[in-house]
C-alpha cells in the first residue's frame, strides 16, 4: 500500500471516530463544506509557495493539498479508488479533446 492509499484508509476510519480525538473526524463532523473550504485554503497556500520557489514549503503544501482534497472527497462518499478509476478512464485520451466532450 503507498502513502496515498494508507491516507485515503485512514480518513475513512475517522469518518467514524469521535471528533474530540481526531483532526480528520473533527473536520469531517463540520461537514462537507467546511471540508472543501479547508481544502481551498491549502491549495491557495501550495500556488503561494510555488510562485515563491520554496521547494521545500511546497513539498510541505503540497502534502496537505492531498490530506485535505482526501478530507473533501470522504465528506461526499467519493473514495481515492473513485478518482483512480477516472483516471484510467481518461488514460490515453488527448487533455483537449477529454475537456472538450465535457461540453
Amino acid at each position: 500500500m503507498n502513502a496515498l492509499d494508507h491516507l485515503a484508509a485512514t480518513i475513512a476510519t475517522r469518518k467514524s471516530a469521535d471528533p474530540d480525538s481526531s483532526w480528520t473526524a473533527k473536520l469531517l463532523a463540520k461537514g462537507p463544506e467546511k471540508c472543501a473550504e479547508k481544502f481551498g485554503e491549502e491549495s491557495i497556500e501550495a500556488i503561494i509557495e510555488a510562485v515563491k520557489g520554496d521547494r521545500a514549503r511546497l513539498t510541505s503544501e503540497a502534502a496537505d493539498v492531498l490530506y485535505h482534497l482526501l478530507v473533501m472527497l470522504a465528506a461526499r462518499d467519493v473514495t481515492l479508488a473513485d478518482v483512480l478509476g477516472e483516471l484510467d478512464r481518461r488514460a490515453g485520451t488527448s487533455g483537449i479533446v477529454e475537456k472538450a466532450s465535457r461540453g
